[in-house]
C-alpha cells in the first residue's frame, strides 16, 4: 500500500481547536445557521451524490444498501436518527471508523445506518475531570490532539485511521498496551444512545463510579465488543488511580520522547520447515519469558508477520519505548533470541524517532483501499506446539492455490495482564501472544479459495481443539480464545467451531452471562444486533 495512501493532512477546524475545551454535547454553528444540535441528521438516500461513498466506507468485502445513512453531528441528532428507525420498523447499524471485517454493519437488513465520521471531538472536560473524545475521531487524531495538547496518550492500534467508536468497546490494544494495559482500562465514561422496552431512544451516561447505577453499561463498553448495546456518541478517558485533583497531564499514560522502531525481514529461501518452525518458536519463547506485568522488556512491541510467499518473506516489525541504552538491549536480546539455531534476518534497520513521528506513522499497513478481508484472531496462553507451527508451514508454503495471507503474532501481555477477568469485559488476562490470520485479495471471484484457504489453514492450526482456540482442550495447548475486535462470524458456525464451546465463550470467557444481563437491561428489545452481540439474558 502507498505512502501517499497512508497521511492524511488533518483540518484543524473540524477537531477541537487543537487543545479547546467544548462542553459535552456541544457542536459549532455557521453564523446565521440553525445549531446543528436542533436539526436532524441529513437522510441520505439512493440517488444522492453523498450514499455511494458513505455506504462504500466499509473496509471488508461487504456493501450494504440501506434505505438511509444518517451522517450524525451531535449526540441529539444520533437520538432522533435511532427513534425514526424504531418506529418505522427499519433495523440501524452504526459505524465509525469503518474498519469491521463482518457484515455487521454492511448487512442486507440494516435499513438506517448510522455514520458518526462527522463526530470527531477530542477535548478536555473540566466537569468530569476526563478527555472527552467522540467516536469519529481516528486514533491518528487522538494521538495528535491529546499528545500535543496535553502530552499525554492512550495505549491504542498502530493503524491510524481506525475509528475510536468500534476501538474501544472492543478492548483495544497497540505498541504501549504491554506497559499501560489496553484503551478500555483507561475508559472512565461512555456516553450510549439506547432504546428502552417501550421503544423510546434517549441517551445515558455510565461511569466506572461503583456507586454509578449504569455502571454496568460502562463496563460492557469495555471489551463486549462494539454495536450491541446501543450507539456510543461520547468516551471519556482517565486513568484508574487518578481523581478530580489529578492535572490533565496526569491522567492518561505519558508516552516516552523517542522510541526505537525497528524492521527485520527473512527471505524464505533460507527457510525450510525445520528453520521456519524454529524461527516461531524461538519468538513464542521470547514472549513466554517476557509477558509478565511489570517485565522490563514490556516496553518491546513487535509482531512477527509470517506471510505466504507472494506476500513476501517472514518480517518482523515494532518499537521499544525504553529509555536510553536499555532500548537497545531489548531489540537486541530479541534479535538474538530469534536467530538462535536458524537463519538470521537478511535484512535489518532500526532508528530513533520522536515517539508521535513514530506512532503516527505506524506500521504502513492502514490503508486497505478495495482490498475484500477475512480476518481470524486467537489469544496464546503459551507459544504453539510444534505440530501447530508444523501446520502453520503447510498452509503458508502449500503450492494447490495462490491466495494472499498471513499469520501474525503480536506481542501481548504486561500489564494488560495485571487486570482480573472480571474487572472489565475484556476477560482474557493471561494471554502472552494475540495471533491474527488474515487472508487478502481484490476479485470477487476469488472469494471462495481465498475462503476455503484461510478457514483450512485455521481449522488445522486447532485441529486439537475443535478447529476454533477453545481453552482446555486436549493437552492444554494453551488456547485462551479469540479476540472480538478482530470478529469472525464463523466463530458462530457450528460446522466450523466443533469444540462444544460456544462463540460467546470464545470471545468473553465468565463475562458472557453478565454481557447478556446488561444487554436485557439496556437494549430489551434486541435494536442493535448482529451475528456477534450477545443476545438479551
Amino acid at each position: 500500500m502507498s505512502e501517499k495512501s497512508r497521511r492524511r493532512v488533518l483540518g484543524a477546524a473540524v477537531l477541537a481547536g487543537g487543545g479547546a475545551v467544548l462542553p459535552p454535547g456541544t457542536a459549532r454553528a455557521a453564523p446565521g445557521d440553525i445549531p446543528p444540535a436542533d436539526r436532524d441528521a441529513p437522510r441520505v438516500t439512493p440517488g444522492d451524490p453523498r450514499y455511494g461513498h458513505l455506504v462504500g466506507r466499509g473496509a471488508n468485502r461487504f456493501r450494504g444498501t440501506p434505505d438511509e445513512v444518517r451522517p450524525a453531528l451531535t449526540t441529539r441528532q444520533v437520538v432522533r436518527a435511532v427513534q425514526e428507525a424504531v418506529d418505522a420498523g427499519r433495523r440501524p447499524a452504526v459505524r465509525s471508523g469503518g474498519h469491521c471485517f463482518e457484515d455487521f454493519v454492511d448487512h442486507p437488513r440494516v435499513r438506517t445506518l448510522i455514520d458518526l465520521s462527522r463526530m470527531r471531538d477530542v477535548a478536555y472536560d473540566p466537569q468530569r475531570h476526563a478527555f472527552a473524545v467522540e467516536p469519529g475521531a481516528t486514533l491518528e487524531e487522538v494521538y495528535r490532539l491529546l499528545h500535543l495538547g496535553w502530552g499525554v496518550t492512550v495505549p491504542g492500534g498502530y493503524c491510524p485511521d481506525v475509528g475510536v467508536g468500534g476501538h474501544v468497546p472492543g478492548g483495544g490494544y497497540g505498541p504501549l498496551c504491554r506497559l499501560h494495559g489496553l484503551v478500555s482500562d483507561h475508559l472512565y465514561a461512555v456516553e450510549v444512545v439506547v432504546v428502552d422496552r417501550a421503544g423510546r431512544a434517549r441517551s445515558v451516561v455510565a461511569t466506572r463510579e461503583p456507586g454509578d447505577p449504569r455502571r454496568e453499561l460502562w463496563w460492557a463498553h469495555t471489551g463486549g465488543g462494539g454495536g450491541g448495546f446501543g450507539v456510543v456518541t461520547r468516551y471519556w478517558f482517565r486513568s484508574p488511580g487518578t481523581t478530580a485533583a489529578t492535572p490533565p497531564e496526569r491522567l492518561l499514560p505519558v508516552p516516552p520522547a523517542t522510541a526505537l522502531t525497528f524492521r527485520a525481514g527473512w527471505d524464505w529461501r533460507d527457510l525450510d520447515e525445520a528453520a521456519f518452525v524454529r524461527l516461531a518458536d524461538n519468538y513464542g519463547r521470547w514472549a513466554e519469558r517476557n509477558s509478565a506485568p511489570g517485565s522490563p522488556a514490556a516496553a518491546l512491541y513487535a509482531e512477527l508477520s509470517l506471510s505466504r510467499p507472494v506476500g513476501g518473506g517472514p518480517s518482523l516489525f515494532g518499537q521499544v519505548t525504553a529509555a536510553g541504552p536499555a532500548a537497545g538491549r531489548l531489540l537486541d536480546d530479541l534479535i538474538g533470541a530469534l536467530g538462535a539455531g536458524t537463519a538470521r534476518p537478511a535484512s535489518f534497520s532500526s532508528r530513533e524517532e520522536p515517539w508521535l513521528t513514530a506512532t503516527l506513522r505506524g506500521s504502513g499497513e492502514n490503508a486497505v483501499g478495495d482490498w475484500r478481508l477475512k480476518i481470524k484472531s486467537a489469544q496464546l496462553r503459551r507459544r504453539f506446539t510444534a505440530r501447530q507451527l508444523a501446520a502453520v508451514h503447510r498452509h503458508l508454503t502449500r503450492t494447490d492455490t495462490d491466495a494472499y495471507g498471513s499469520l501474525t503474532l503480536n506481542t501481548y501481555g504486561g500489564r494488560v495482564n495485571a487486570l482480573a477477568p472480571g474487572a472489565t469485559a475484556t476477560a482474557r488476562r493471561d494471554a502472552v501472544l494475540k495471533a491474527v490470520f488474515l487472508a487478502g485479495w481484490h476479485d470477487p471471484g476469488h472469494d471462495a479459495a481465498h475462503l476455503a484457504w484461510i478457514r483450512e489453514f485455521y481449522r488445522d492450526v486447532y485441529a486439537d481443539t475443535g478447529g476454533v482456540p477453545a481453552p482446555g482442550g486436549s493437552g492444554d495447548t494453551g488456547e485462551g480464545g479469540a479476540f472480538i475486535n478482530y470478529p469472525d462470524a464463523d466463530l458462530a458456525d457450528p460446522e466450523l467451531n466443533t469444540s462444544g464451546t460456544d462463540w460467546q465463550t470464545l470471545y468473553f470467557g465468565d463475562n458472557a452471562a453478565r454481557l447478556r444481563r446488561v444487554k436485557a437491561r439496556w437494549d430489551p428489545l434486541d435494536v442493535f444486533r448482529h451475528d456477534l452481540t450477545v443476545p438479551p439474558d
